[in-house]
């Protein structure tokens, strides 16, 4: 979409991976003055990270290289303390409590976007940039909105539900209008390094592929999340014992065992009891949904309104009507939905554009809509 607002000097988010590498060579095809920034976050401490993330040390060697090819200068930002408080600290926290985090949502919402703005202010950007496929409109300003980015298979505008209102007007996002396809030709057009660097596949802080063995780490010794305990059906019948219950997430079929006859998936954790909760497919189906920690980019809608919500990435959004926006905000679907996890994002949609988001605090049931 067009940009009505043109900055002088951008700040480009650079992962060292071919998108923010990208973004950062179309910005300066557009005339910007671009400066390159890589956050050193928890994943490089200590040890270079698995080649499947972005982070690592040569995350910051390609970003590096990068922009020397551009002719723009970079920096490296520290954000270790920051990122740790509130990505991994919270990504611990959530799985002790049963819930599933969703940790690229925080690392946007909290961290990344926001320290970008206070140290490009400090550089004397008026700008802020990053490789993300999704697209902002700034013919409305006071007031951009976020929309879904044109390629449906790299579309990440649910991760950006958290960015409060006053940050939009400053942000640049180069590749909403390209697919990932697009992408790489212009990168290997302009003999860019990261032209054919593989994807990001695991979370940037558990290189291992295995956030158990973060949880081991972080958790005090023998914490219910890590402890036996047992797989139920609602009712109450006891199928079998598990080593955590943080190992499991809601709408997960694998590691249950086997031999029960049916298809059965997780449809609740109970972390009190240390009891997970198995049942079919249409016992774990929810008529609704209530959702914490908001944050709307354009007006709240009044109850009775329809809304597209995405309670999962990968997953389209669908149809719901607001029930409440007193006390818990929920939302009733119009056709029930499966794996409604505690701890993921919905993001609310109208059309293409987001309206905001929250946290999902529980799924609800049949009885407790009324």
């Amino acid at each position: 979409m067009k940009d009505t607002t043109r900055s002088q000097r951008i700040l480009v988010a650079m992962s060292g991976g071919v998108d923010s590498s990208v973004a950062a060579a179309l910005l300066v095809q557009q005339g910007y003055d671009v400066v390159g920034a890589t956050m050193k976050t928890f994943c490089y401490s200590g040890a270079t990270a698995s080649s499947k993330t972005c982070c690592g040390l040569d995350g910051i060697a390609d970003a590096r290289r990068v922009s020397d090819a551009l002719g723009i200068p970079h920096y490296v930002f520290d954000v270790e303390e920051d990122f740790t408080r509130d990505v991994i600290d919270d990504f611990v926290s959530e799985y002790a409590r049963g819930r599933t985090p969703n940790p690229c949502v925080r690392c946007n919402s909290n961290t990344k976007f926001k320290d970008l703005m206070e140290r490009g202010r400090l550089l004397g950007c008026d700008g802020i940039a990053s490789g993300h496929y999704v697209r902002i409109d700034h013919s409305n300003l006071p007031s951009p909105a976020l929309y879904r980015g044109v390629d449906t298979s790299k579309d990440q505008s649910y991760f950006l539900w958290g960015l409060p209102t006053e940050m939009l007007p400053l942000l640049h996002f180069p590749l909403g209008d390209l697919t990932k396809q697009q992408v790489r030709e212009q990168a290997r057009a302009l003999g860019l390094v990261t032209a054919d660097k593989p994807e990001s596949q695991e979370i940037c802080f558990v290189p291992t592929g295995n956030y158990r063995d973060l949880l081991e780490k972080r958790l005090e010794a023998r914490h219910p999340a890590l402890e036996p305990g047992r797989i139920i059906r609602r009712d109450g019948e006891v199928l079998g014992e598990h080593s955590g219950y943080a190992n499991f997430t809601v709408g997960q079929r694998k590691g249950l065992g086997g031999g029960f006859g049916e298809a059965l998936y997780v449809i609740e954790i109970r972390a009190d009891s240390r009891e997970v909760v198995v049942g079919t497919a249409e016992e774990g189906a929810s008529p609704g949904v209530e959702i914490g920690e908001l944050n709307w980019q354009t007006t709240p809608p009044p109850d009775g309104s329809p809304i597209g919500v995405q309670i999962r990435y990968r997953a389209p959004a669908v149809s719901a009507t607001v029930h409440s926006t007193n006390g818990p905000f929920t939302l009733v679907f119009d056709e029930p939905q499966q794996a409604v996890t505690p701890g993921q994002s919905a993001v609310f949609f109208e059309g293409e554009r987001v309206l905001g988001g929250g946290r999902i605090e529980r799924a609800l049931v049949a009885a407790k809509i009324g």
